[in-house]
């Protein structure tokens, strides 16, 4: 494990010299060594990447019947990974090498069948929810479709046929009711995250887009957030990573509320109270006392905490983004108007995930018709 002139850890194949260059070097498969310089230490770091996947892959192209592993390395790095945000990859990542690696990794591209694919959702069955499994099958769909493009396969062994319905179900999506909404920010009240969780309820904000926002985003005189970016903490590589937002319709404006403008200009006056010296941030809306933003994890570990602490059920930072869109459909807010509110590229992911009717509204609105439903 090398380190840095600080005595950091920078990971294995990585140290800094005392001249200030970075240095990476590892042995290929042939038992040469490589080692490069670098005046930047994510450079350092993405060379070290890129040589040792091109020394365990390279021979992809040249390879008539790659492996499956090979193939998908290649796919998802070269192909696939250099067009979708950090977060998809990651997840075609973990389904790969969870669910779809121990099984046929090993085997050669060209000779998957069906069946092949059909066993790896068979075992997902009794361990996974029925989303999940319809994700793995995506993956080698996708994966196999690349192949037959580029002359690797014949035809894709993922065929209509190829499918798996006996999953868990799905968890239902959960927001909090009202009374839970009143708990939670009582409970919350005074902590050092106040002011991020109670935007996200006024706002609908994704985590990524609120660590991300910068005072520049904000408009007091047209009351207006600008979304243009998604921040997050990439602990593989132990730094932050700011990226474009989900989708073309995530880049969007915000109208604020009345308690958004106030949670914003505490966050404000906090920030200058708290006398931040110098930061690699200076723009950012919500920092820590060290000038740092606080990491996408560290939000959900103090949720667990604070839900403990008021007696609710654990839930997650999207469950905050789940109320907002809830409390606006329940008082009357347009489901289109919602969609470009929360930055859902088409109406039917608004009206699917995020229109929850709690217990207590259906009572009402059966209340509220009772007497019209009395025939006789």
């Amino acid at each position: 494990m090398g380190k840095d002139l600080t005595g950091r850890e920078l990971g294995v194949g990585i140290c800094q010299r005392k001249d200030g260059l970075y240095t990476a070097r590892f042995t290929d498969r042939l038992g040469n060594r490589q080692q490069q310089y670098f005046n930047e230490l994510q450079d350092c770091r993405q060379w070290l990447a890129d040589a040792k996947f091109e020394d365990a892959h390279g021979n992809v192209l040249q390879c008539r019947n790659p492996t499956v592993d090979a193939w998908f390395h290649y796919w998802i790095e070269h192909i696939k990974g250099s067009n979708v945000r950090y977060n998809t990859k990651r997840n075609y990542n973990e389904r790969y090498k969870r669910n779809i690696k121990p099984l046929i990794g090993d085997m050669p591209l060209k000779e998957i069948k069906p069946l092949h694919c059909q066993n790896v959702l068979n075992q997902m069955s009794a361990h996974y929810s029925n989303s999940v499994i319809d994700h793995s099958r995506l993956v080698m769909r996708m994966l196999f479709d690349s192949a037959v493009e580029n002359e690797l396969l014949a035809k894709n062994p993922v065929t209509k046929s190829v499918k798996c319905k006996s999953g868990k179900e799905s968890k239902a999506m959960r927001a909090l009711t009202i009374s839970e909404q009143k708990l939670f920010l009582k409970t919350i009240k005074g902590t050092s995250n106040y002011n991020q969780y109670a935007l996200l309820l006024q706002t609908g904000l994704r985590t990524g887009e609120m660590i991300g926002l910068r005072w520049a985003d904000v408009d007091f005189e047209k009351r207006l957030l600008h979304i243009r970016r998604t921040m997050e903490y990439r602990h593989s590589i132990g730094d932050w990573r700011v990226g474009e937002p989900k989708t073309k319709s995530s880049v969007r404006d915000i109208p604020l509320t009345q308690e958004a403008i106030n949670i914003l200009k505490n966050q404000k006056e906090k920030l200058l109270s708290m006398n931040i010296e110098s930061t690699a941030f200076p723009d950012n809306v919500f920092l820590c006392k060290d000038g740092t933003p606080t990491k996408n994890s560290t939000y959900d570990s103090k949720l667990f905490y604070y839900c403990d602490k008021a007696g609710i059920e654990r839930f997650s930072m999207h469950v905050l983004r789940h109320t907002f869109a809830t409390r606006c459909i329940e008082n009357g807010m347009r489901p289109k108007t919602l969609q470009m509110i929360l930055g859902h590229s088409n109406i039917g992911v608004t009206m699917n995930l995020y229109v929850h009717v709690t217990e207590d509204e259906k009572t009402k609105e059966i209340r509220s018709i009772e007497k019209k439903l009395k025939i006789l």
